[in-house]
């Protein structure tokens, strides 16, 4: 029995999804339980530069923002959509007492901004698209999670560049095997 919905585009796509939902209670989880400093009542950190720290979740936020663009690529602009409601209500389900209101929307909001910036450009600019939309959605995630979650947003420049790296990464990928899938260019 042959299933022609399932194609190598919608199984890529069902990937990306499946992690970007798992993204979320893994953040939530590892900011408040994994980093080398774990202050009180405050996140967890990790060095993201020499001289520079923070929230430990943030190359998982990184990811998120990435492979939300995954899910857009491969199953389309609506599936995107669902995948950052249901992002938004896991990060609110998944996330402890103190961080719910601040991880939903932190998440929503960030995700809404990666895809307003990344759906203009995705078809033009695939690897600049997918580091401009990380850039702009993790300044917006970082100012609203580290302002609601603990009151300051003494981490934002860490957290902006611990999630530009993901971004960077992801982005140069694309970039590397572009060429390579000339004849199905999705992403």
């Amino acid at each position: 029995m042959s299933h022609k919905w399932l194609n190598k585009d919608t199984l890529c796509g069902l990937v990306a999804l499946t992690l970007f939902i798992l993204t979320i209670p893994l953040s939530n989880w590892v900011v408040v339980n994994v980093g080398l400093v774990c202050e009180t009542n405050g996140p967890c950190l990790i060095p993201v530069w020499p001289g520079l720290m923070a929230p430990s979740a943030v190359m998982i936020a990184g990811a998120a923002l990435v492979l939300r663009n995954g899910v857009q690529a491969f199953l389309g602009a609506p599936f995107s959509l669902l995948a950052i409601a249901v992002g938004t209500a896991l990060s609110a389900l998944f996330a402890a007492p103190s961080l719910v209101i601040a991880s939903a929307a932190a998440f929503c909001f960030s995700e809404l901004a990666d895809f307003a910036v990344y759906t203009p450009m995705r078809k033009r600019f695939p690897a600049f698209s997918v580091v401009m939309a990380g850039l702009v959605g993790s300044v917006i995630d970082s100012a609203i999670f580290l302002s609601l979650a603990f009151g300051s947003i003494e981490f934002i420049t860490g957290q902006v560049l611990g999630k530009f790296w993901m971004s960077l990464l992801a982005g140069m990928v694309i970039r590397y095997l572009r060429p390579r899938l000339v004849a199905h260019p999705k992403f």
